[in-house]
């Protein structure tokens, strides 16, 4: 197999030999371009591309990178571009972030990160087209780690695919979806298929830290750093070293811990509260939330920066009630799982039962179902389930609607649309979709 052909583009003879070098060493196969004059051509032979942001004519701005980013963009779109760039030019990057780069990172660079970065958006270009045809669960469960997420749906055997895919790698995973629909399972699962499973998985609900709380749980402290600090204690990012942070609720970080927390996902480096010295980390994290994050950068209220540094790779996780097909397998995994536990040999549902859990728009999504199967497990008499034994209001598990699930599906899919004036990104989110998902059912739907 080829080694990975890599394109530096950079206006300063000594980064592209000091890059050229340490990519050759790595076993890559390297070109470099000292301007953009023939980006384009050179760019077709490429596996990836790390693209400086500033050159001779224009060394602070950035506007030549953006150009440039844009070119590539229409040009050759499948091949991953990954910006190098100043501090002062990170809103440009943010910029070419949104026309298709797939990461930046930060002068001068870290060679471990660059490499990290690198080996990253090459696994995930050369897996994209076994991604695309990842909708079977056999073949999902024959990647190992996500055999344990329980599902029969299109959306969720998609989201395990690329899941898979990204498991390997070092990439910052952004989960996205609402509330109880198995986020930190994806987290955990990812970790599991990772390089990095034998060293510590960190959880961290960054909405239940206190502003005042939030560096020394992160970044730790040492002894007399206040009043109450009698000894050094190492924060999460220290004892997450060489492992996996889990980030959960991201969405609902202040501003001021933004700027602190981009600012270690940026460099891999921190300073514990009440210390000068700065301090490595080696570090995978995966952030978590359940807020529409796009509609709160539009406000003013999380970072742009912060989001396309965490988003690098995003994984959707849709609403149980908008994949139906996944509702059963969950509830009968539950029960044995809960019957187990309570040492009451159950069977199963009774189709009365089936039609309720079906019925139900289950709003607390899977943490609701395994929550309802538990209860009814415990209050059962019959060798089966029954519909008396589910504790749901009846009132939301009335009887299936007549009109056909395709139907429903379609009208759905088109008021969402018709509300937001054909915008994608918006109709989804209100569907509880990824676009990848509604793109699909109006070509489904043929609307």
């Amino acid at each position: 197999m080829p080694p990975p052909r890599v394109l530096i583009v950079d206006d300063h003879p000594a980064v592209l030999e000091a890059m050229r070098l340490l990519f050759r060493q790595e076993g890559f196969a390297v070109a470099t371009l000292p301007d953009l004059s023939r980006l384009l051509e050179a760019a077709r032979d490429a596996d990836l591309i790390l693209l400086d942001m500033n050159f001779a004519r224009d060394t602070t701005s950035g506007a030549e990178g953006i150009e440039a980013m844009r070119a590539l963009a229409e040009a050759v779109p499948e091949v991953p571009v990954i910006l190098m760039t100043a501090w002062a030019t990170i809103e440009r990057a943010v910029e070419a972030m949104k026309l298709g780069a797939r990461d930046y990172l930060t002068k001068p660079w870290d060679n471990a990160r660059l490499l990290s970065a690198c080996r990253a958006q090459l696994e995930l270009h050369q897996s994209g087209a076994r991604r695309s045809r990842k909708h079977d669960r056999a073949e999902v469960d024959a990647r190992g780690e996500f055999s344990s997420i329980v599902g029969e749906s299109r959306e969720l055997l998609y989201v395990l695919g690329l899941a898979a895919d990204v498991a390997p790698t070092d990439a910052t995973v952004l989960i996205t979806g609402p509330a109880g629909t198995g986020k930190e399972l994806i987290a955990e699962a990812l970790h599991r298929g990772s390089p990095r499973r034998a060293r510590p998985f960190v959880r961290v609900h960054v909405g239940a830290l206190a502003e005042s709380l939030f560096e020394r749980e992160l970044f730790g402290h040492v002894r007399g750093a206040f009043t109450d600090a009698r000894e050094d204690r190492p924060g999460r990012f220290a004892v997450a070293h060489g492992g996996t942070l889990f980030l959960d609720e991201i969405g609902t970080l202040a501003p001021a811990q933004q700027v602190k927390l981009l600012r270690v996902l940026q460099e891999g480096e921190f300073e514990p509260v009440g210390s000068t010295r700065t301090q490595k980390v080696d570090v995978r994290v995966i952030a978590a939330t359940n807020a529409d994050l796009p509609a709160e950068m539009a406000a003013g209220r999380f970072r742009e920066d912060l989001f396309y540094r965490l988003q690098v790779i995003e994984l959707h996780l849709p609403p149980l009630s908008s994949r139906p097909d996944d509702i059963l397998p969950c509830a009968r995994h539950f029960l044995r799982r809960a019957a187990e536990k309570s040492r009451k040999p159950l069977a199963g549902f009774t189709p009365a039962a089936e039609a309720t859990l079906l019925a139900h728009r289950w709003p607390g999504n899977i943490r609701e179902l395994e929550n309802a199967v538990e209860r009814a497990v415990i209050f059962a008499r019959g060798e089966r389930i029954d519909a008396a034994d589910l504790p749901l209001e009846r009132s939301a598990a009335s009887a299936p609607s007549a009109t056909p699930l395709g139907e429903l599906e379609r009208a759905a899919v088109e008021r969402a649309l018709r509300e937001h004036g054909g915008n994608i990104s918006r109709a989804a989110a209100q569907l509880g979709l990824s676009r990848a998902a509604l793109y699909r059912r109006i070509e489904k739907h043929g609307l």
